[in-house]
């Protein structure tokens, strides 16, 4: 772990994504360049490497409460591309906190990119926070490409609540979750994103509610800056008695494209299921409030797009 205070763009990124300043306390797995650096695990919860660092897996002991598991990505080779496959198996009646990210620095010219393929095994009751922060960084010409992939499976009775946020510095992104869930298995997820200049963002939520009792949550929140280009695809599937709702807000500036496709399927007569977006700009009265108060109209659009994605 010595290698966070010798390596300044790691520190600054492992803060900025996972909010490690140091070795973190409980269980948790380090990955930088393709390859693990530290690695802890607990008398609750297990780590193990996959041959040929093609990833981990995690094991949560049924029961377990109070623990919170880091497992941070950073790439700061310009060109190096990586790709995980990590595991979770979250036993029944345990309540975790698991914070992910990944973070790229990039000041070259070649492409840098992170594909991460997360999959859960959510045992029942078992209780989940997933915290996963995205960011990228650097002077150079290369893009910087992160494509998160998250499959869950939930057990009947359990709970997921997902942050996702991508605020800045990432040059192209595809965020693909799948999940389906058991009797009285609930989901909820937040995401937020920002682009600008010629980023482009494309998020697919597929929900498949199959136990009667089940119900998910889903909110986006985002801001298109620039000539940046969001496209936001929902798809809510009711197989059972169970509830369902998916929310898109988007804030559109400059040259900005943004795009919301809803899907809502309703199997089963007492499925209720509900999709709502809206797309538009900065109302003007918002901006004239706040620069009777003293703020530029730069700075009145940050605080107004601040408390957006807050």
């Amino acid at each position: 772990m010595n290698d966070i205070k010798k390596d300044p763009i790691l520190g600054g990124l492992l803060k900025t994504i996972a909010g490690i300043a140091d070795t973190p306390k409980g269980a948790f797995n380090i990955r930088l360049n393709g390859a693990g650096i530290a690695r802890q695990s607990t008398e609750n919860v297990e780590i193990i490497p996959k041959p040929q660092g093609k990833g981990i897996e995690i094991y949560v002991k049924p029961g377990t409460a109070g623990e919170t598991v880091h497992i941070p990505v950073v790439v700061e080779a310009s060109g190096f591309q990586d790709i995980v496959y990590n595991d979770f198996y979250i036993g029944a009646g345990a309540d975790v906190d698991i914070i992910a990210g990944c973070g790229i620095h990039n000041d070259g010219e070649h492409l840098s990119q992170h594909d991460g393929i997360h999959t859960f095994h959510i045992g029942a009751g078992a209780r989940v926070r997933y915290v996963e922060k995205h960011y990228g960084e650097g002077g150079g010409s290369g893009e910087r490409v992160l494509n998160p992939v998250t499959v869950v499976h939930m057990d009947k009775n359990s709970f997921l609540e997902m942050e996702t946020v991508q605020i800045e510095g990432v040059d192209s992104t595809k965020r693909v979750t799948n999940a389906d869930l058991k009797e009285n298995a609930r989901l909820v997820i937040k995401e937020k994103i920002m682009t600008s200049g010629k980023q482009f963002a494309v998020t697919e939520f597929t929900v498949e509610l199959d136990g009667d009792g089940s119900g998910a949550d889903i909110s986006s929140r985002s801001v298109a800056k620039g000539e940046s280009r969001q496209e936001f695809f929902s798809a809510l599937h009711g197989n059972a008695q169970c509830s369902g709702h998916s929310e898109c807000d988007s804030i559109i500036m400059d040259s900005g494209f943004v795009k919301s496709v809803p899907e809502i399927i309703a199997n089963d007569v007492n499925a209720s299921l509900i999709h709502e977006a809206a797309i538009g700009k900065i109302a003007g009265e918002q901006i004239t409030k706040l620069m009777t108060l003293g703020l530029s109209r730069e700075d009145a659009e940050k605080q107004i797009i601040k408390g957006f994605l807050k």
